[in-house]
């Protein structure tokens, strides 16, 4: 009896040991879940964000165990919020509206800064388009007083940086009719005759634009000029942009002015998990899916990765740019 009762301690001993290992292992194996807030889905972000999700997602052959998604948003804004909150483990935001975050000013101006924001790549420069009827007459800026304009949807970096060009000709929301949608829906309305012009920060081309050169025609508003010279003064993180000719359909090149489209975090994130993610990001694999995937999939490159930051580098992302060389 003392020895069948030895062999079942034994046996129990084992069972027990091979449960607690399996518990290790499916510990160790379960997934990590990095979500990545983009746009609207008719901007460039979310497309982008779908084809940088991919890369880095362990099944696709990025980071082991990692399983990263793109996530349909507001914008940069509520992206930001969505990183402090805790809602989001990452996402997509113009350098401006990130900077404000960053330091408590502009758009955050008593809100309280947002301390352990981070980036994790530059992706590449998001252009000001300031879109119009064919017919509507509208040659600049300043031609837009009494006109339909949507200025974007609350929560959006295209709004602070729409009032900011229209304030630079001497001009508020009250000085338009204002309308504050998506571009999706801003395009419907210039469609049908509903709206004169619409602002929208983001790469070229962007979808939702192309489909209304090709569907109605387009003009393309230059944003240039004295004012905005003073203006790019006063706000350093634009710089000067050139939408080239024929980007959309009859639309001749078109001077206009940009902000930089970056991947952001927060600094809680683990160091190894970024360090990871950029590793892939910027592989030769991924490369390939970044070239083939969209026209600004392009320019997300290392050259690009640390150029026009605004705030700090997340360290897991800056320790892999100095091991490669693009950050010192």
């Amino acid at each position: 009896m003392k020895f069948m009762s030895k062999t079942r301690r034994l046996a129990f001993a084992a069972v027990a040991g091979a449960v607690a290992i399996g518990a290790t292992v499916a510990v160790a194996q379960s997934p990590a879940f990095f979500r990545i807030g983009t746009g609207g889905t008719a901007g460039t972000y979310y497309p982008v964000g779908g084809l940088i999700a991919n890369v880095i997602s362990g099944t696709n052959g990025g980071v082991p165990g990692l399983v990263a998604t793109a996530v349909a948003s507001n914008g940069s804004v509520a992206n930001i919020n969505a990183i402090n909150g805790g809602s989001s483990e990452s996402g997509f935001s113009q350098s401006d509206v990130a900077y404000w975050a960053h330091t408590g000013t502009g758009l955050f101006e008593g809100k309280g800064k947002v301390e352990d924001l981070r980036v994790i790549a530059t992706l590449y420069p998001e252009t000001i388009h300031l879109v119009a009827r064919k017919d509507a007459n509208i040659k600049s800026v300043a031609d837009l007083k009494g006109k339909r304009v949507s200025l974007d949807e609350p929560g959006s970096g295209t709004l602070v940086d729409s009032r900011i060009v229209l304030a630079a000709f001497g001009l508020t929301e009250k000085d338009v009719k204002a309308e504050y949608l998506k571009p999706g829906p801003a395009g419907d309305r210039l469609r049908d005759g509903a709206l004169d012009a619409y602002f929208f920060v983001g790469g070229y081309p962007t979808g939702a634009i192309s489909e209304l050169a090709t569907s109605s025609g387009i003009s393309l508003v230059p944003i240039t000029g004295p004012e905005i010279d003073k203006m790019l003064g006063q706000y350093q993180f634009f710089a000067k942009d050139t939408v080239p000719a024929n980007t959309y359909k009859d639309v001749p090149e078109t001077q206009t002015i940009s902000v930089n489209a970056q991947w952001l975090t927060s600094a809680k994130q683990p160091d190894d998990l970024v360090y990871n993610i950029v590793k892939t990001l910027y592989n030769e694999k991924s490369r390939a899916a970044l070239d083939a995937g969209h026209a600004k999939g392009k320019l997300v490159t290392l050259k690009n990765a640390t150029s026009g930051l605004g705030i700090p580098l997340h360290p897991g992302a800056e320790k892999f740019y100095k091991e490669q060389g693009v950050l010192k």
